[in-house]
C-alpha cells in the first residue's frame, strides 16, 4: 500500500541535463581531435588512425544530435522539414497514447489478472493494522464531519421536523404496530410476568396498609358492635384477600388461563377496531402538535450536535480513537479470514469491471484531449525530461560507435590498399 517513489521533475531535468552535457562533451571532443590532427604536417599511421576515428565520431555525433533534437524542436531554429516531430503531431500522438493505454493497460483480462496477483484485500488488511494508517483513515473519515454538522442550523432542524418527520409520522397507522407489540408480549409470556408483578405489588400494598383496613372497617361499622369484632372482621378480610392472592399467583390457576384467552381475543379484535384506531390517531396527532415534543427534539439535536462536534474536533477524542481501533481490528480480522479476503477481492474486481473498464475508451479520449491541449513546447519539454536520458545515450553511442567504425574502416583500407 506504500505509494511509489516517483522521481520529481527537478530530479529528472537534472539527470537529462547531465547526460546532455556529457553527450555534447563527447561530440566536442571528437571535433577537437579531428581539427587538431589537421595541423600535423606529416601525419603518421597513428595520427591518421586517430583522425579517421574522430572524423567518423564527429559525423555520427552530429547526425544523432540532429535526430534527437528533431524529435522535440527544430535544430538551431531552422525550418527543416520533418523536424519538431512531436509538437507538430501532438494530436495524433495523444490519440495514439490514449488508444494504447485503453487497449493495452485497461484491457479487462490485464486489469483483472493484475488485481488478482496483487491481492488488494491482503494488502489492505496489512496496511490497516498499522496504527498510523488506521489513524489516518479515521482522520480522513472525520475531516468533513464538523462542516457537515455545522451546516444544519436550528431553523433547518425545525423545517425537517415540520416537512419530513411530522408528515411521515402522521401517515403512520399505529394500530398494526400496537397489534404487533401485543403479540410479541403475549407470545413471549411477558403478560404473565406482568401479572405476577401485579400480584406481588398487591400483596405488598395489603401488608403495608393493614391499619388502614382496620380503620376503614371500624368507620363503617355500627356503633353498637364492639371494636374487637370490627378488628376480627378486618383481619378476616385481609387474610381472605391474602389467601386469594396466593392462589392466583400459582402457575396453574384458572385466572392465568383466562388472562391468556382475553389477551388473544383482544389482539384478534384489534385490526377491526376502528374506534381504537381513531383514538390512536388522535393521540398521535396531539403529540406531534405539542410544543413540548418540538422542544425535546430541538434540545436533543443541540445536545447531539454539540457532543458530536466535540468528539470529531478533538485530536484524542473517543470517537476518533474508537474508529482507528476499529480499522485496526478490521485489518486483523480480514488478514485472518482468507474467505473474506477472497470475497473482497472479487467485489473489487467486479467493481472495477463494472465501473472503470466500460469507460476505458473515454479514458483514452481523455488522455488524448489532455495531450492535445498542451502547447507544443510543454509537450516537448515533458516528453524530453521523461525519456531524454536514454536519448542522450543515443548521442553518446553515435559518437563512440562512429569513432570505432571510422577506426575500423581506416584499418581495413590500410590492410587492403
Amino acid at each position: 500500500m506504500k505509494e511509489p517513489d516517483w522521481p520529481t521533475e527537478a530530479w529528472q531535468r537534472a539527470v537529462v541535463d547531465r547526460h546532455r552535457r556529457f553527450a555534447t562533451a563527447c561530440l566536442v571532443g571528437a571535433g577537437l581531435i579531428y581539427f587538431a590532427t589537421q595541423f600535423v604536417e606529416q601525419p603518421g599511421f597513428w595520427v591518421l588512425l586517430l583522425r579517421s576515428g574522430a572524423e567518423a565520431g564527429l559525423i555520427g555525433g552530429i547526425a544523432d544530435w540532429f535526430a534527437v533534437t528533431a524529435l522535440f524542436r527544430r535544430p538551431m531554429g531552422l525550418p527543416i522539414p520533418h523536424t519538431a516531430i512531436l509538437p507538430r503531431n501532438k494530436a495524433r500522438l495523444g490519440e495514439g497514447l490514449g488508444r494504447f493505454v485503453a487497449r493495452n493497460f485497461l484491457a479487462p483480462e490485464v486489469v483483472e489478472s493484475r488485481m488478482r496477483e496483487s491481492e488488494p484485500a491482503l494488502r489492505l488488511a496489512v496496511w490497516l493494522q498499522d496504527e498510523v494508517n488506521a489513524r489516518l483513515v479515521a482522520d480522513r473519515c472525520l475531516a468533513l464531519a464538523p462542516d457537515v454538522l455545522k451546516a444544519f442550523d436550528d431553523a433547518e432542524v425545525r423545517g425537517f421536523y415540520a416537512e419530513t418527520f411530522q408528515g411521515q409520522v402522521q401517515r403512520l397507522d399505529l394500530l398494526p404496530l400496537v397489534e404487533r407489540v401485543l403479540r410479541i408480549v403475549v407470545d413471549g409470556g411477558h403478560h404473565q410476568k406482568l401479572f405476577d408483578r401485579s400480584v406481588r405489588i398487591a400483596q405488598q400494598m395489603l401488608l403495608q396498609n393493614r391499619e388502614t383496613v382496620y380503620r376503614r372497617v371500624e368507620e363503617r361499622s355500627s356503633w353498637w358492635i364492639p371494636r374487637r369484632f370490627d378488628r376480627r372482621l378486618a383481619e378476616a378480610i385481609i387474610q381472605g384477600v391474602e389467601e386469594w392472592l396466593g392462589e392466583i399467583a400459582a402457575d396453574d390457576h384458572p385466572a392465568r388461563w383466562e388472562l391468556d384467552r382475553a389477551a388473544v381475543e383482544l389482539i384478534d379484535r384489534l385490526p377491526a377496531s376502528q374506534r381504537l384506531r381513531g383514538r390512536l390517531d388522535a393521540l398521535r396527532d396531539e403529540m406531534l402538535a405539542s410544543a413540548e415534543l418540538r422542544q425535546v427534539l430541538e434540545s436533543a439535536w443541540q445536545d447531539l450536535r454539540g457532543g458530536l462536534l466535540q468528539e470529531v474536533e478533538s485530536e484524542d477524542g473517543t470517537l476518533r480513537q474508537a474508529l482507528a481501533a476499529s480499522m485496526q481490528q478490521f485489518g486483523a480480522t480480514l488478514e485472518a479470514d482468507p474467505a473474506a479476503r477472497q470475497r473482497l477481492d472479487e467485489r473489487l474486481i467486479r467493481l472495477l469491471r463494472e465501473i472503470v473498464l466500460p469507460f476505458r475508451d473515454r479514458i483514452g479520449h481523455f488522455i488524448a484531449a489532455v495531450v492535445s491541449d498542451w502547447d507544443g513546447e510543454t509537450l516537448a519539454d515533458r516528453l524530453e525530461i521523461a525519456v531524454g536520458r536514454d536519448l542522450q545515450f543515443i548521442r553518446i553511442n553515435g559518437t563512440l560507435v562512429g569513432a570505432l567504425v571510422g577506426i575500423a574502416l581506416f584499418l581495413l583500407t590500410q590492410a587492403l590498399f
